[in-house]
């Protein structure tokens, strides 16, 4: 098995989750901070490959919520969304876990069972 990458913001209360879950079951990861390091498109597609980008693209977020009105009137696209996610990365779900070819959204203590122990 690979070592899992984690890709977050490390100061988001669900990202301590995951930190703390890695930590408590001894295993390693990479970390990708989106607000230092960014996200680029060719990532996004690649997630978009394995999973819908609309199960990545929080539309919970406070960021989305500020910014929604302007796409009130129209569907947003994959095209817009990527580049939403690339100007304003605490739309992204958190965590996004790349590993052994796929991907895993969010906090989910049973999925990281399965996939990690």
């Amino acid at each position: 098995m690979s070592v899992p990458k984690i890709y977050g913001i490390p100061n988001c209360d669900t990202m301590k989750k995951v930190f703390d879950w890695f930590k408590k079951n001894n295993l390693p990861y990479v970390f990708h901070n989106y607000k230092t390091e960014g996200i680029t498109t060719a990532k996004l597609k690649e997630w978009s490959e394995l999973k819908s980008w609309e199960i990545f693209f929080n539309r919970k977020s406070a960021t989305w919520k500020e910014l929604a009105a302007k796409f009130a009137a129209k569907t947003l696209t994959r095209t817009q969304a990527f580049k939403l996610m690339q100007e304003h990365t605490s739309i992204i779900k958190r965590p996004v876990i790349e590993t052994n070819g796929t991907i895993i959204v969010g906090f989910n203590e049973n999925e990281y069972q399965q996939q990690f122990l």
